[in-house]
């Protein structure tokens, strides 16, 4: 059995763009991507937060959204783990946090180095990863949304180039999510259930082909 981490934001978590707080259970792309590798085979840990950020600190957030500042205590209390799955870089590109795709990627690298320098206990080896660059954020009506990603949402569309190449330079496992899922116009940054499954049966094969399943 192996356990798989998936590390995310609002997209993990299964956030509704209808207004619904969450997706239910099994429409959330974490789900799907343990039914994909099957049930038997692989344990999946969702750990989805709305407007969690790759590095960046969000101080208008009551909870803590630095990815970079959480990810320590999470590979220590769900050790061992097997693989790390990150979908992260939405949030980083609202104007007011980054606003810049390459800010995004840098924050993924540094994610990446992270897992790769954890103090873990003796005997644990260091997990698989496998970075996946969110869907593109798209235009919106939404009061809220709409203005806070009025630069960023270019910059979205650049995620999963400079992603690629981060994966190859540090060895990680690659998924371009905007390849399989789109974005609900609603607020042109979520996603409706069937995008949120495409999005775990889609990237099921780059974490088949890391944990050689």
């Amino acid at each position: 059995m192996k356990t798989i981490l998936c590390y995310g934001d609002s997209l993990t978590f299964g956030a509704d763009p209808a207004g619904v707080a969450r997706h239910p259970y099994e429409s959330r792309w974490p789900t799907a991507l343990g039914r994909a590798l099957g049930e038997d085979k692989v344990r999946i840990i969702a750990e989805g937060l709305g407007g969690r950020t790759t590095v960046f600190d969000d101080f208008s957030s009551p909870a803590d959204r630095n990815g970079a500042k959480v990810l320590p205590t999470l590979l220590a209390s769900h050790s061992p783990l097997d693989c790390v799955v990150i979908m992260l870089g939405t949030n980083d590109m609202k104007d007011y946090l980054c606003g810049s795709a390459l800010g995004a990627a840098m924050g993924m690298k540094r994610l990446v180095e992270i897992i790769r320098t954890h103090p873990y206990d003796e005997g644990v080896s260091v997990p698989k990863i496998v970075l996946m660059a969110p869907p593109h954020c798209i235009p919106t009506d939404h009061p809220d949304l709409s203005p806070m990603f009025r630069h960023g949402m270019k910059e979205s569309h650049l995620l999963a180039g400079h992603y690629e190449r981060v994966a190859q330079d540090v060895g990680c496992g690659f998924f371009d999510a905007a390849s399989v899922a789109t974005a609900s116009p609603l607020d042109g940054v979520h996603l409706d259930e069937e995008n949120t499954v495409a999005i775990g049966e889609g990237v099921a094969p780059i974490v088949a082909k890391q944990l050689a399943l």
